[in-house]
């Protein structure tokens, strides 16, 4: 077995370096604090991966590097891409293999179910800048420096997991409040659980038929309101009551937190329906996604 790097300790990094580790790797965990679970298998390391020659001396000896690092959501534009660049450009020096965790941003509008093979023409900040990001590493990939592999995601499920879900919609349906949504709440939607999408992160890095290009990690495809009510009968909540966020709601909300002005430039994903094909994954790795009911118990 060999040594694998994952740099980032959010769920799914956390889960991914489990995973790993479970396999029998040897699992270096790189974070700015050294956080991360407390397994024998798994080397917490203390380094902001924005430090090129020191993360390059990290990953000394590494088989395969995962980024699943990330940034404040609203400084996307300005924080992704040189911590991106520092990455590739230490795993470039290390000699390593390189998974990067994306998610859907970068398509941009669309008509019918996305695949891998849709254009990734975003207008969006978040979207351009995820776009860019993978641009970057198939040219270092198309140029023989590294080879590279990317998983993309949609809006979380599962413990730890930060999306619009877990931020407005589960708290208000544990407490049988009324749930503000951004977006249809009827509207068909792709959602990855956190441990599909590290089975995922795991299953690329360790295939050859996986390099050069990019794959969606499994989804399970449901409505926020079904979702909210599969939630609610769980833990025997009273029926959800969910309603669309009014842009005057948004814009009041974004004087506490700059977070909600975010949301609303992603908007066309959840005005309208949003639906990924996972086809490639499944056919190829044989990867398929847990049931939603799985996903919301744990």
């Amino acid at each position: 077995m060999g040594t694998s790097v994952v740099i980032g300790a959010g769920a799914t990094g956390t889960a991914a370096a489990r995973q790993l580790a479970g396999l029998g790797e040897q699992v270096r965990l790189v974070t700015r604090r050294g956080g991360g679970p407390d397994h024998p298998g798994i080397e917490r390391i203390a380094l902001d991966a924005g430090r090129t020659d020191e993360l390059a001396e990290a990953l000394t000896g590494a088989t395969t590097v995962y980024n699943a690092a990330m940034t404040a959501y609203q400084t996307w534009p300005e924080t992704m891409p040189p911590l991106f660049s520092s990455i590739l450009a230490a795993t470039e020096r290390s000699g390593a293999d390189y998974v990067m965790l994306g998610n859907h941003y970068g398509y941009g509008r669309t008509s019918g179910p996305v695949t891998e093979r849709t254009p990734m023409t975003a207008r969006t900040r978040k979207g351009r800048v995820r776009a860019e990001l993978w641009r970057r590493a198939k040219e270092a990939h198309d140029a023989g420096r590294v080879r590279v592999t990317e998983v993309r995601a949609g809006q979380y499920l599962g413990p730890g997991a930060v999306s619009p879900f877990t931020l407005l919609v589960a708290p208000r349906v544990l407490d049988g409040e009324l749930a503000l949504v951004h977006g249809d709440p009827d509207a068909e939607h792709s959602f990855s659980y956190t441990e599909d999408v590290a089975a995922a992160l795991v299953a690329v890095g360790r295939d050859e038929r996986a390099w050069g290009r990019a794959w969606h990690a499994p989804v399970i495809t449901t409505t926020l309101r079904r979702a909210a009510a599969e939630l609610a009968a769980l833990h025997r909540a009273p029926e959800p009551r969910l309603e669309p966020l009014t842009e005057r709601d948004l814009a009041l909300l974004s004087f506490t937190d700059p977070l909600w002005r975010e949301f609303a430039e992603m908007g066309y994903m959840s005005e309208r329906p949003f639906v990924v094909d996972d086809g490639d994954v499944r056919e190829t790795f044989g990867l398929t996604p847990s049931t939603l009911r799985e996903a919301l118990t744990a």
